[in-house]
Formats: structure tokens, sequence, C-alpha cells
């Protein structure tokens, strides 16, 4: 019986895995292996550069500086021209429970700012019952009493009903606009509106004084702090805004122009001087939610990410790009520089330590 030729084998065509694919199948995979041991949020953050778009970028403007140069020049470098009389500048601020953070803002602009109209509740954003700090320290500010317009917005603390923290931080910004317009301020006016913690610098506001062209409003790019001066972040600081006030000028702490001055000042979040400071900022701002471990508020926990420049709520950074999410993951890198700080601050450097390279360690 002749033997049967062997069956022929076939040999499929090497299949084609698209590149696109391969990128998503390198992010799922490790992402789902972590996912046992990570929160939703974590992942969520993490993949941001996939779900989420950048907002539309600033136009930067440059901003010169250099001391002993006169306003008539450095209005001329910016485009604008010089005034004979200077602007009134308002500085508009909510306030918590930041007092040295605002000692120091006080104390640096005290001679540019023409009032300082500040806001606090007697409540935190979560609902939370809280002393009136500033009410409570008023001798603290003596120095600048004949300056200050103060005023209280009364929180709402049910424990029944789980509020917005949003919605009364959104609240607490209508009382100050309404506090701002009984302070005697007029059209043309500067308004600063920036939170306790974001300090404009003294010669950005001498720029609003003394320069006609200036835009109507103008968002002010500040280096981004963390615990202290020791760990800069970044510019990524945004939100504070310059105002020419008008009838329409309204306290917001979002997006309001496509401009910002570069460089305008200081941003320095989470620089307590005290553990219960940072406990009790973490439980109180709108982003409370990112407490969600009881162990995140142990005081010797916090302690250790202080002197590490480590994240209080272990996250990963808010980027919108897988590159630029990498390049922040990990602890801050520390610097040893206090140059271009507030004088106030380096004047007074034995009072403020804690806010000074080499000084992480607080009291508890």
């Amino acid at each position: 019986m002749a033997r049967r030729p062997p069956y022929p084998i076939s040999v499929p065509n090497r299949i084609h895995v698209s590149k696109p694919l391969l990128l998503v199948l390198f992010i799922l995979v490790p992402v789902c292996t972590i996912g046992t041991f990570y929160d939703v949020q974590k992942i969520s953050y993490f993949l941001r550069p996939v779900w989420d778009t950048p907002p539309q970028p600033f136009t930067h403007l440059p901003h010169y500086y250099a001391a002993n140069v006169s306003m008539d020049h450095l209005c001329k470098l910016h485009g604008w021209t010089v005034r004979s009389l200077p602007r009134q500048v308002f500085d508009a601020i909510i306030f918590s429970n930041e007092l040295d953070i605002l000692e120091i803002r006080f104390r640096e602009l005290l001679p540019y700012v023409h009032k300082f109209v500040i806001v606090e509740s007697n409540t935190t954003f979560t609902g939370i019952p809280k002393p009136l700090f500033f009410h409570e320290n008023q001798e603290r500010f003596e120095f600048a009493s004949s300056k200050i317009v103060h005023g209280t917005f009364p929180g709402q603390t049910d424990p029944t009903t789980r509020r917005n923290p949003f919605d009364l931080e959104r609240k607490q910004r209508v009382a100050l606009n309404t506090l701002l317009r009984s302070s005697d301020i007029v059209s043309g006016d500067v308004v600063i509106m920036a939170d306790s913690d974001e300090i404009p610098s003294p010669h950005t506001l001498q720029l609003f004084q003394w320069c006609d062209g200036v835009p109507p409003v103008m968002h002010l790019e500040f280096r981004h702090y963390m615990y202290s001066f020791e760990f800069p972040v970044d510019y990524s600081s945004w939100r504070a805004t310059a105002h020419l006030f008008g009838q329409s000028t309204q306290y917001r702490h979002s997006r309001q122009s496509n401009i910002i001055l570069s460089n305008a000042g200081w941003h320095c979040s989470f620089c307590f001087r005290k553990i219960d400071e940072f406990v009790f900022k973490m439980k109180a701002y709108s982003h409370a939610d990112r407490v969600t471990r009881a162990s995140f508020l142990d005081h010797a926990r916090i302690q250790k990410i202080i002197c590490e420049g480590g994240d209080l709520f272990d996250m990963l950074p808010e980027e919108y790009t897988f590159q630029e999410l990498i390049k922040k993951m990990g602890s801050i890198p520390k610097s040893a520089s206090a140059v271009h700080l507030p004088s106030y601050l380096i004047d007074n450097a034995e009072k403020f330590k804690f806010l000074l390279p080499g000084g992480c360690l607080r009291s508890d």
C-alpha cells in the first residue's frame, strides 16, 4: 500500500499588532496588576493623560524687574506707560487658619496695599465648626489694623446634611464680593484675588499701581512650594488674579483670562508651623475627600512626609501627559536656596525657620 504523503502544514502569517494597541496594553497591564493594592482614585490619576485633556495654554507676559530700576523704565519694558499717581490696591482674601503665612503676607505687602479685605467663617468648607482664627488673633495684626476690612460668614453645621464643600466655598466668595464692594473701592482700583497662601510679590503690585495699559483682568503665575520654601514644586500656580475693578468684577478663583504674568509671587501650600494645623487643613479644605484612610492624619506620618517632600494624601501628580506624570512622581527635591523669597520672611528667619531650608521639624 502506497504511503500517503504528509498533510501540508500551513504557517499563519505573522500577527500584526498596531502600535496604539501595544501602548494601551503597556498601560493597562501594569495598572490592572497594581489595582488590587491601590484605590480607584490613584488609578484614575495615573490614567489622566488618557481620559482628560489639558486646558488651553495661557499667553505668558514676560515679567521684568531688578532692584533700583525706575518704574518708568519697568512700565516701558512691559509695553505700558507710567502713571502720575498710583492706583489703590485692595487685597481680597478668604481666610481659614494660615496665621503665619497671613502675617508674612500682610507685612510684605503693607506699603503697597490700601485695604486688606478678609472674610472668615465659623465653619470649614466641609461644614466642621471652627474658631474665628483671625478674629481671635487680631492683636497679631495690629500693625495693619487701619487697613483691614474684616467680615465673618455664618457657616452651616447641620450634622444630618452632607454639604458640598465647593458650594460652601462659593458662598464665601460671594460674601467676600459683598464685603469688597463696601470697602470704599472705586472703578479703576486694583483688586488682588488670591488665597491666603498665594502671595504676590511687592514689585508685582507696583506694576499694577504705577503702569497704564495693563490688561483689565490678568492671572498671576506663582512659584509653587509645598510645606515650606525648601520644597519648590514648579510654576503651576495660576489661580490668583489681578483686576482693574469695575461694576462687573466678581470674586472668583477660576480661570478668567488667557493672559498670565510670569513669576509674580509665591504660593506656599500646607506651610504650617504645627502638625495640628496640617491635620485641621486636611480635614477642612475642599478636597478633604482625599483623606481616604485614618492613618493619613497620624502625626508621625505627617512629620515624616514634611521632611521628605512626599504627598500627604498618597496621591499621584495631577498631570496631562505620562512624561510629566512620571517626571513628578516621588518626593519633591529639596532646595538649599532661600533667595528671592519674601523679605519679611528673611528678616525674621528665626521666627519662621520652619519655612526655610533645614527647618522641616514641626511642633506637635
